[in-house]
């Protein structure tokens, strides 16, 4: 079986191959004779196929001539491939290899791998490691995955550089520079300063806390024992006062700097308390402060455009800083003004100022402080206060000034202030001159005045018979109702309490009430007048019911009618009269003005047809002595008829200081002007008058004599007194 044919056979196979083998063989040399493209080998006749890493232009397979192989990017989009966490993929021309992310390091050392499985990858320390790029003015502070540069303590950038910043350059900070104020001559003030510069040298930016502890207290030894500095002026010692606060504010703003984040809080054995707060920008609201004084504030805005350093926050608040402000001026701002006068229901001029706080100074890195806005909350009482700061003048001296500022309210011991701006701040209680004394005086004292002449002239009314008649009686009732109105204004005008209470609201009607009648008197004043002297003297006056139901009817019913529309409208916070609100003070004015208006027509007729009276009675009387007599008799009119009142109708601002003291001065005597004019003037009240004086004078004459001389003598003494009675 395995014989001759056997071997034949196997030899046909064993040729077939090779014939096979050879044929392929000149079959790829044939192919082949072109090249195929750059990363790519040739396959099947004329076909190409990209080696690994590398994708054709088109199709898996291309022809020699028309085809490309381009590098696949394993790293791009859509990532194929994985390196893990903290590390990059890096693209090679048809592959790929992984690295750590800057600022990382694989843990054996080496600088690439393939797969995520082998990722060790670990933060490096660039500070320890050395490989940093940090100044020398700075200490590198390691990050995650980097690094940045600090300053030192004590230590500030220089201008243009960013504090932890990997370029950051720093600078030591010194003491600024502070001298005496050279217009200033005070020996107090030039030892404090003399200390200042001994601080200036001695100066350590590793220990900027002692430096400000020393600082406050020898400002506390200059403000306690101010010695000479009292002595100055009062605008020396204010120059004074806004030059220590510049200079305070800048120089605690600059040692603040120097100290390491956190807070810092000092209480001298003065009384003067420091709370500072240092740390890094940052965002959201912020609270500062001590006993003395809390602040609020934006953390953001308080740095302002200063990047560089860290963010300082601090309130010096120095009770001892009063001797030297004592009686500066206060100027009020428009609307404060304006607020206190609709309070004080009057205008409102300087003011005497008491301290209820600390000063408190706040420095802040933002240096730009007209346009922040902060709440302050300061110890105080609960009376009318007032939030003010120091602000300084064109003569560098200083005033408190409350523009900008307003008080929220006050509440458990202290009062909240909102400012728009920070400064010098403090609490005060302002004595205004709401009330002019000296017109205070002259009314108080000129209505006593009246009051006294107007009990004569009621008791002249009812007491002397020859004058009875109906114009005594309009005489008798205008005496009365001016008399109760005065006595109740002297007595209750002032609402003291400032609450509108029943007992002020009462007050306020019967004044109403008093007033509308002694206005409707003088209103029957004028008719009685008219009667007498148009109707050619001779008097046609109303009857007495008709006169009482005038006089006394016609206000009942305007200010019961008042009270049954409004009757909240009577009383004031300040003064218990009508209310100024929805033109309740009408109910008064209205009447009032109508009745002066007539009368005043009343007093011209009556002026004209006693000129005409005069020359018909006497053509020859001298014309000196017809004015005279018409001067003074128009004059009296004027104040029996009320006319006077006129000034009040045209005192729309209290400010006119000409019409205010003309209107007090003439209406607080009207009973002094009616007493002259109805009795004095009145020849049949003289003679009564002279003959009461005669019968009191009588009696004590006659008890004297019969007390110094004996029975015997007694009647020719009495006797002898006798012609001197009848003489006087």
């Amino acid at each position: 079986m395995g014989g001759p044919h056997s071997v034949a056979l196997f030899v046909f196979h064993v040729l077939c191959v090779l014939l096979t083998l050879s044929e392929a063989g000149s079959q790829n040399t044939t192919a082949c004779a072109r090249p195929c493209p750059a990363n790519s080998s040739c396959v099947r006749d004329t076909f190409c196929r990209c080696a690994p890493g590398f994708s054709p232009s088109s199709g898996e397979t291309f022809t020699n001539f028309f085809g490309s192989c381009d590098d696949i990017n394993e790293c791009g989009p859509p990532l194929t491939v994985s390196c893990g966490k903290l590390a990059d993929c890096q693209n090679t021309e048809g592959g790929y290899y992984c690295m750590c992310s800057p600022g990382y390091e694989l843990i054996s050392g080496a600088t690439m791998f393939k797969n995520e499985s082998e990722n060790t990858c670990r933060d490096m320390d660039e500070c320890s490691s050395g490989q940093h790029q940090c100044h020398n003015s700075t200490i590198c502070v390691n990050t995650v995955g980097s690094y940045t540069c600090h300053c030192r303590q004590g230590w500030v950038p220089k201008p243009g550089f960013q504090d932890k910043q990997m370029g950051t350059i720093c600078e030591e900070i010194s003491f600024p520079t502070w001298t005496a104020p050279p217009e200033i001559k005070s020996q107090s003030l030039s030892g404090f300063f003399e200390r200042v510069q001994k601080m200036s040298i001695d100066f350590k930016s590793a220990f900027p806390q002692e430096t400000i502890q020393y600082l406050i207290m020898s400002l506390d030894d200059l403000l306690k024992t101010p010695g000479d500095l009292e002595a100055l002026d009062l605008s020396s010692r204010h120059h004074t006062a806004t030059y220590l606060f510049s200079g305070l504010e800048q120089i605690l703003r600059t040692l603040a700097k120097a100290m390491s984040e956190g807070s810092f809080i000092y209480h001298s054995p003065g009384d003067t308390e420091l709370s500072l707060m240092v740390q890094k920008q940052g965002n959201g609201n912020i609270t500062v402060g001590q006993s003395q004084a809390r602040m609020l504030l934006d953390w953001a805005v308080a740095a302002g455009a200063e990047k560089s350093g860290p963010t300082v926050v601090g309130i010096l608040s120095s009770p001892n800083m009063q001797k030297l402000l004592a009686n500066a001026s206060l100027d009020l701002d428009s609307e404060k003004q304006t607020e206190l006068e609709e309070i004080y229901e009057s205008p409102v001029r300087g003011a005497q100022l008491r301290l209820l706080s600390a000063v408190n100074l706040v420095f802040l890195s933002n240096t730009n402080t007209d346009k922040l806005n902060s709440k302050w909350e300061m110890p105080g009482t609960r009376k009318e206060l007032i939030c003010a700061f120091w602000r300084n003048d064109s003569n560098r001296r200083g005033y408190w000034a409350t523009s900008g500022c307003q008080t929220l309210g006050s509440g458990n011991g202290s009062t909240t202030c909102q400012c728009n701006h920070l400064s010098s701040f403090a609490i005060l209680m302002a004595h205004y001159d709401v009330e002019d004394w000296k017109l205070s005086l002259i009314t108080k004292v000129g209505l006593a005045l009246s009051l006294v002449c107007l009990l004569l002239c009621i008791l002249t009314f009812l007491l002397v018979r020859p004058i009875q008649g109906s114009r005594t009686t309009v005489h008798l009732h205008l005496c009365i109702c001016l008399f109760v109105g005065s006595t109740i204004f002297l007595a209750g005008i002032e609402n003291e309490g400032g609450q509108v209470g029943l007992r002020c609201r009462l007050v306020a009607a019967m004044l109403h009430y008093c007033f509308l009648a002694a206005f409707c008197w003088m209103s029957l004043e004028g008719v009685e007048l008219y009667f007498l002297v148009v109707r050619v003297f001779q008097g046609q006056g109303l009857r007495k019911r008709w006169l009482c139901l005038i006089g006394y009817g016609v206000p009942l019913f305007i200010v019961a009618v008042s009270a049954a529309i409004k009757s909240q409208g009577y009383g004031r916070p300040q003064y218990c009269w009508l209310d100024h609100a929805n033109g309740f003070l009408w109910s008064f004015l209205g009447p009032v003005t109508f009745i002066v208006l007539c009368n005043a027509v009343i007093f011209v007729i009556t002026v004209w047809k006693l000129t005409q009276k005069f020359s018909e009675i006497n053509p020859d009387i001298k014309k000196l002595k017809k004015a005279r007599v018409l001067t003074i008799t128009a004059i009296a009119q004027l104040f029996v008829l009320g006319c006077t009142w006129v000034f009040g109708l045209f005192l729309f601002d209290q400010r006119s200081w000409v019409l205010c003291y003309t209107f007090s001065i003439l209406n607080s005597l009207q009973g002094l002007f009616l007493f002259v004019l109805y009795c004095l003037l009145n020849k049949k009240v003289r003679e009564e008058y002279r003959r009461w004086a005669c019968m009191v004078t009588r009696n004590k004459y006659s008890e004297f004599a019969t007390s110094t001389s004996g029975s015997g003598s007694s009647q020719s003494q009495t006797q002898a007194l006798r012609p001197s009675e009848s003489g006087m």
